[in-house]
């Protein structure tokens, strides 16, 4: 495993390299963790090992502020995540022995792949969407975030939610973000995992998507929440058998 940040803009992203054994050249995924996470959360740890022991190496990256990258938490916005995951695809193609890409990220990671996904829709063998919070630019859109209520017209300056503070700025971006329009770009491979008792994410826009992509897989986890606590076995053998199909 490799250690070591990559420059977006002026901005470090703290990443890690695995690599798979026994061959100097293959497929690579970059694997972003969601909304509060971090690149060591079981469930991304689960993701990473069911690619390399599918023969792809993984690049986990973390987002603006988020894990040990730089900015804060509160400031952070899709805008900057975009343009952070630009910065991280363009890093991943300069690396010689990478014969082909794939991008996942869980949640708000998941959201951000299929932005992504329509946006560089060449670039990617497939993508994997993992409880994709896509339903965000719609319920902000409608006045809704982190189950605070808001005028839509006139968004707060702050949200305040627990010991969570997030800029309006967040909301004011995330209205602009249509991600029909980048699902309809991307005519590749797509892997959806969803838990079917998801009380963050419901389980209809993973279906939703199912039928917007044009080339889907739906893997419904009965019984699993957000993060797949207690069902990561699920999570890996759906990611497994997905990419070793590919």
């Amino acid at each position: 495993m490799e250690e070591f940040y990559i420059n977006s803009d002026g901005i470090r992203l703290h990443a890690k390299l695995d690599r798979t054994t026994g061959t100097d050249r293959g497929p690579l995924c970059i694997l972003i963790h969601g909304f509060t996470g971090h690149m060591e959360e079981d469930h991304i740890i689960t993701a990473k090992d069911a690619m390399l022991d599918s023969g792809v190496s993984v690049l986990r990256v973390e987002m603006y502020g988020h894990g040990k990258s730089d900015g804060e938490f509160r400031d952070h916005t899709l805008y900057k995540w975009v343009t952070n995951a630009l910065a991280v695809i363009s890093y991943a193609k300069t690396l010689d022995w990478v014969t082909e890409l794939y991008l996942s990220g869980h949640s708000q990671g998941g959201l951000l792949t299929m932005l992504i996904g329509g946006m560089r829709c060449d670039d990617f063998k497939a993508i994997l969407p993992l409880s994709p919070a896509w339903m965000i630019p719609e319920i902000a859109r409608e006045g809704n975030l982190l189950g605070i209520d808001f005028d839509p017209a006139h968004i707060p300056e702050m949200l305040y939610k627990d010991d969570l503070e997030l800029s309006g700025d967040y909301i004011r971006v995330v209205q602009t973000i249509h991600v029909e329009d980048e699902i309809e770009r991307y005519e590749g491979p797509v892997l959806i995992v969803h838990g079917d008792a998801d009380d963050v994410v419901p389980y209809s826009y993973a279906e939703k998507a199912n039928e917007l992509y044009k080339d889907a897989t739906l893997v419904p986890i009965h019984g699993a929440d957000h993060c797949f606590v207690g069902y990561l076995d699920e999570l890996y053998d759906a990611i497994k058998g997905f990419l070793i199909k590919m």
